[in-house]
């Protein structure tokens, strides 16, 4: 079952007079249940296409369909209550309120649906035990690490069971430890509870852990790689090979 459907992506900055084209064009469809990643060189417009796919910014031109819906014609106020309902997203920076608990700051998203208490804690005593946070949950942002503040952000975004999960550099500001702890974390709940996620990321050990790496170069998709069979370790090993094909995007930010 598609998810994602987006045909003929175009966003463009700036005036006539001086108009930079950054997606050029681009059809992509994620299935149910996919966990893909989005790779490319500084520049490339793999951010603009996660930020114009989740709604955060607005297309050119061009279509982007989630669960059968079109995004791209909905008004402010019926896109507000459909990105409510149907995504979530997870930060390189947290974005967790400091005032709230860790437990607060999760249930975020079942406060803004009016989920009944009872089962709206059943649902965080689930989610937290499998990312490992559950000792946590009246701990404020500021005591824990960063990588216990990234899987409080994604257990936020899992909480609602949303259609599916943005993802922009989630390991960006971690440690390898707490990065590694995160992708398996991610992986497990991609496999577990089917949720689809896409993310985007320069890291190409992050990008082993997903069933799927598109890469894109200027502005369009230049190929994509399915992890299939393939251990992570060999997929790894691809996905270092195209990066080099690409001319190398290790050192992008």
């Amino acid at each position: 079952m598609t998810i994602l459907d987006a045909k003929k992506i175009h966003k463009s900055f700036g005036n006539k007079f001086n108009k930079q084209e950054v997606l050029k064009g681009i059809d992509l469809s994620i299935q149910k249940g996919e966990f893909v990643s989005i790779m490319g060189a500084s520049g490339s417009g793999k951010t603009t296409l996660l930020n114009v796919l989740s709604s955060i910014d607005k297309i050119s031109s061009g279509t982007i369909m989630i669960e059968g819906k079109e995004m791209t014609s909905m008004k402010e106020k019926k896109l507000a209550e459909f990105r409510k309902n149907h995504l979530g997203f997870i930060f390189q920076e947290y974005n967790l309120l400091d005032t709230l608990t860790v437990k607060e700051n999760i249930l975020l998203p079942l406060s803004i649906t009016k989920t009944p208490k009872k089962e709206a804690n059943q649902l965080f005593d689930a989610l937290a035990k499998e990312l490992g946070i559950l000792e946590l949950s009246n701990k404020y942002p500021s005591e824990i690490s960063g990588g216990q503040k990234q899987r409080t952000s994604a257990a936020r975004a899992f909480i609602h069971k949303p259609s599916i999960i943005f993802a922009d550099e989630p390991t960006g500001a971690l440690d390898s430890k707490s990065a590694t702890d995160l992708l398996n974390k991610m992986s497990e709940l991609n496999q577990k509870r089917k949720a689809t996620i896409l993310m985007v990321t320069h890291d190409p050990v992050a990008a082993s852990y997903c069933s799927r790496v598109i890469f894109i170069k200027d502005g369009q998709i230049y190929t994509q790689l399915m992890k299939g069979e393939e251990t992570r370790q060999t997929f790894f090993k691809d996905i270092l090979k195209t990066q080099g094909v690409l001319g190398g995007v290790q050192n992008e930010h």
